[in-house]
């Protein structure tokens, strides 16, 4: 009985190894892909103050254009 387990194990590990990789990597994307649009509206928002424009209302989902 202890072969089976073992053998069980063994066969889940590569699949759950993979499957914690494809996590953190689309993870690290997502956060990234936040931060930079973070960073993006911070420097949209100094330009258009130093240019004197109004702020920029944030959009919502239903104004966004579909994808």
């Amino acid at each position: 009985m202890d072969e089976f387990w073992a053998n069980a194990i063994w066969s889940l590990a590569p699949t759950v190894l993979i499957g914690l990789i494809f996590w953190f990597v689309m993870r690290a994307i997502l956060r990234a892909d936040r931060t930079e649009r973070a960073a993006y509206a911070q420097i949209e928002a100094e330009e258009r103050a130093r240019l004197g424009l109004p702020a920029r209302a944030p959009r919502s989902s239903a104004e966004r254009p579909a994808d």
